[in-house]
């Protein structure tokens, strides 16, 4: 099972350091890939949910590639991540039901499991039924350790 926390989230959703990048370090070096919200404005790279906030250079994803979902936040972003030649893992949603992540995993909005193979997106809003996914996203990522 992939397990991956929501915005650096581990223990429950804290929305004074979500995609703080030291935060989101945390995330990783215990384990955990991590979904990101990423904004590209100009030449800039920003993460935040709804608003640009930390910027961040390219090398700060490169170094921590396999451990990435970035969700681009604008269409700069998806430009750019389309556009490299690296192997990063992102995608584009705003309230669709599923979405297809450039390295072809199912991205599953809240509230529509079970999907198989899928990765379920906060399956704990709905108390969704996540036995036949593949992996899971979520504010309280340290809950889903066996």
């Amino acid at each position: 099972m992939i397990l991956i926390s929501h915005r650096g989230n581990i223990f429950g959703k804290n929305d004074l350091l979500e995609n703080d990048p030291e935060y989101i370090d945390i995330a990783i070096n215990q384990g955990y890939d991590v979904e990101i919200d990423v904004w590209k404005i100009d030449d800039l790279f920003f993460l935040g949910h709804d608003n640009p906030m930390y910027q961040i250079d390219i090398k700060w994803f490169t170094d921590r590639i396999e451990k990435l979902w970035i969700h681009c936040k604008n269409i700069d972003a998806l430009l750019f991540f389309k556009n490299s030649n690296s192997n990063y893992n992102f995608f584009w949603h705003q309230t669709d039901v599923l979405t297809l992540t450039s390295l072809n995993y199912v991205w599953v909005f809240p509230g529509y499991q079970p999907i198989f193979n899928s990765i379920a997106v906060l399956p704990e809003l709905y108390n969704e039924n996540i036995e036949n996914c593949l992996g899971i996203c979520s504010d309280h990522i340290e809950n889903y350790k066996k």
